[in-house]
Formats: structure tokens, C-alpha cells, sequence
């Protein structure tokens, strides 16, 4: 899809993973009784992608985006300057948004402050007004489900001289983000970061980005609570090949048993519509994005699928030496000359619109022709085991 902008013909498989778990054993019921050859397709223009990200009513800007994904957190450190245009680029040629992650962003990217999500982490790297003011969404991330309460951890050798500038450090250290924040213990401790973002930027929306702990729909309903739009459920089978082995699959709740708990707790407080809640962590195609939707999201939260598209292959040398050895996750300004950024953001747009063919497809097959409505449909999906 990446090379071609086309939906796979149904000759390969293009539905389910190898990960043994999340939405692998998951399908929708009409995938039961038809060829995987007859793949299902429908021109996008026939239907409602869009996804609007202010549901408050609270004065601040009503913005909505294009399609029902935005790209995830990496931070400038673990991928270079060339991925971080990319990712950027496409994400505005798509009308929608992408998150720096942990670390700031360069002033080379301020032509796409409009789409530009900006992380306040632990670490509180890359934390300046000057960025803050400038973004349209300020995403607060307590925790990453392929490692909660690990915190992060950008080795020396990536921490460059263009790194340690950016996140006020000393070149050549491992930087470290302590888990968790220790100014917050409680929702009022919340809404207090809450306030100041909302303060420092009265255009912002407020992202808060957590893993999936056993009560994570009551950390749902507190965020809700502390005033924010977007509730970013991170569940385990997300994160690159710099997440620790023993931590991945093995500590979070699994993302498609946490989508409908938090969805069914906001319905029954009565505050589901008045708040977006987006899904990330082992999303890889349009088929998972929309079975997460069916789960209860609002949307979907992509971040390792766009790496692939420019070239990754999953070798997980993320946090090795220079990086990937095709330059994705480098900040050695040499070795990342080895992606081209004008290829490889048309690579990640030519992925997207191909996937818009293909959830095209799968509403058409339920008569929709909007994907607000599938949201909550989990009587449309089967577990496989």
C-alpha cells in the first residue's frame, strides 16, 4: 500500500498480524463467510471519515480532522529529522494531526504547527511556552502501555548535540523520565497540569495519554473531570524495539479489553458524547482501526505502521549503536540521510488513502456511511477462539 497507494487484491494477507493476541482474534462477522480474495471496497468520497476532537463546548476551537487516526508520540531522539518531516507532512496532506512525543520538536517543523501534537512527558523535555502556544492539541502522557511505570530512556549515543539542545541536556547522557509524575498523585493533582496547559494555551486541546491499568475507566472519568478532550488509551502490544522485552504483553490490560470497559463506564456516567477517546498500541491496519471503533473508540492512534511504511522492517535495533540500520530511529545526522523525506512522507499518505478504500468497504458492508456509527457496534465482531 505504501508503494502503490492501492488496497492489497486479497493474494496476500492484509487483515491480522502475527502477534498471537489483540486484534488478531478478532473479526468481523461477514470476514467468516467470504474469500479473502473479495476484498471489500468503497470510494471514500461516499462516506464520513471525519472526527471532531472538542466536545466540551468550552469555548476553545472545535477542530476535526480529516480521517479517524492521528499519528503517535516519537519523540526527536528516538527518530531523526527526516522521519519527523515525514510523518508531518503527510499528516497535513491527510487534514490530520501527529504528536512529537517526548522532547520537543525543531523550529524546521514550525511550518506544520497546525498539525503538530506537542507531549509534556515526566521528563518534561522539550517543555517551552514557545511550543506549547503554538500547537493545536498539548498531549499530557503519564504512562506508555508497551511499558508502564518504566518511565523513558534515550541512551547517550542518541542524545546528539541537535538532542541535548532541544531537551536542555548535556550531549552524549542517557536521559531518563522518571515514572510518574511526582506532582501528581490525584485528580486534583491533574487538573492542576491540566489548568496550566489550558492556561498557557487558550487555543489548545488537552490530550491525556495513559496505559491500561485494571481501573483505567476510572482514570477515564477523572481525566474527563480535570477538563479534557481526548482520553489516549495506550495498550501493550504498541512501542518500538526500545521497549523492554520482559515489559511488553505482559503488564498492561490488553488494549481491546480496555476500549469497551472505558466506553461502557462513560456511557453509563452519562458523559460518553461530551469526550473523544482514541486507541493506540498494536494498531496496524485500516481492519484494526476499525474494530477498535467497534469496541467503543472514538479513534485510532498509529504510530510503528507508518514507520513500516517508509521501511521498517521490525528488526528491533531501535536503541542499538546508531539506530535502525536504515536510518528511520537515528539522530546521527549522516546515518539518517539514508531516508528520503519527500519519498517517505508520500509513502505514509499513499498507506492512509489506500486504507480509507478499504474502511470504506467494511461500513458499506453494514450500510453506514458515517464512522461515528460504527463506534460501539461490538455485536458486528467475533473473538476467533
Amino acid at each position: 500500500m505504501a508503494r502503490t497507494g492501492a488496497p492489497p487484491d486479497g493474494t496476500v494477507e492484509y487483515r491480522t498480524g502475527d502477534s498471537d493476541g489483540g486484534f488478531d482474534r478478532l473479526a468481523f462477522a461477514f470476514e467468516l463467510d467470504s474469500d479473502p480474495a473479495d476484498v471489500p471496497l468503497a470510494d471514500p468520497a461516499r462516506f464520513d471519515f471525519s472526527l471532531a476532537l472538542n466536545r466540551r463546548a468550552d469555548g476553545r476551537p472545535q477542530r476535526r480532522i480529516a480521517v479517524p487516526w492521528y499519528g503517535a508520540g516519537m519523540s526527536y531522539g528516538s527518530i531523526g529529522f527526516p522521519v519527523m518531516y515525514a510523518r508531518f507532512r503527510a499528516a497535513a496532506e491527510l487534514g490530520t494531526l501527529s504528536s512529537t512525543g517526548e522532547g520537543g520538536y525543531p523550529d524546521a517543523l514550525a511550518e506544520f504547527k497546525d498539525t503538530i501534537i506537542t507531549q509534556v512527558a515526566t521528563g518534561l523535555f522539550g517543555v517551552n511556552e514557545a511550543t506549547l502556544q503554538r500547537a493545536p492539541v498539548l498531549e499530557i502522557k503519564y504512562a506508555q502501555g508497551a511499558k508502564p511505570g518504566l518511565g523513558g530512556h534515550l541512551l547517550g549515543n542518541k542524545n546528539t548535540d541537535t538532542v541535548a539542545q532541544l531537551r536542555e541536556a548535556v550531549q552524549g547522557t542517557s536521559l531518563f523520565s522518571p515514572f510518574p509524575f511526582h506532582s501528581v498523585y490525584s485528580v486534583e493533582d491533574h487538573k492542576k497540569h491540566v489548568d496550566w496547559l489550558k492556561q498557557t494555551n487558550p487555543r489548545a486541546l488537552i490530550s491525556v495519554k495513559v496505559s491500561t491499568p485494571t481501573d483505567v475507566d476510572m482514570v477515564a472519568v477523572g481525566s474527563y473531570y480535570a477538563g479534557a478532550h481526548i482520553i489516549h488509551l495506550d495498550g501493550a502490544y504498541g512501542g518500538t524495539g526500545a521497549a523492554p522485552e520482559i515489559a511488553k504483553k505482559n503488564i498492561a490490560m490488553p488494549i481491546e479489553y480496555a476500549i469497551p470497559k472505558v466506553h461502557h463506564f462513560l456511557v453509563e456516567e452519562g458523559i460518553r458524547d461530551e469526550v473523544v477517546l482514541m486507541a493506540s498500541g498494536g494498531l496496524r491496519t485500516a481492519y484494526d482501526v476499525a474494530k477498535a471503533i467497534a469496541l467503543g473508540a472514538d479513534g485510532a492512534i498509529i504510530g510503528t505502521a507508518e514507520l513500516v511504511a517508509i521501511g521498517c522492517i521490525r528488526i528491533a535495533q531501535c536503541e542499538k549503536g546508531l539506530g535502525c540500520p536504515f536510518g528511520i530511529t537515528t539522530t546521527d545526522p549522516e546515518h539518517a540521510r539514508l531516508v528520503n523525506p519527500q519519498e517517505a512522507w508520500q509513502r505514509i499518505v499513499n498507506m492512509y488513502r489506500a486504507w480509507l478504500w478499504q474502511l470504506g468497504g467494511i461500513l458499506e458492508r453494514f450500510g453506514m456511511t458515517s464512522i461515528a456509527e460504527l463506534r460501539g457496534r461490538s455485536d458486528l465482531l467475533v473473538y476467533l477462539d
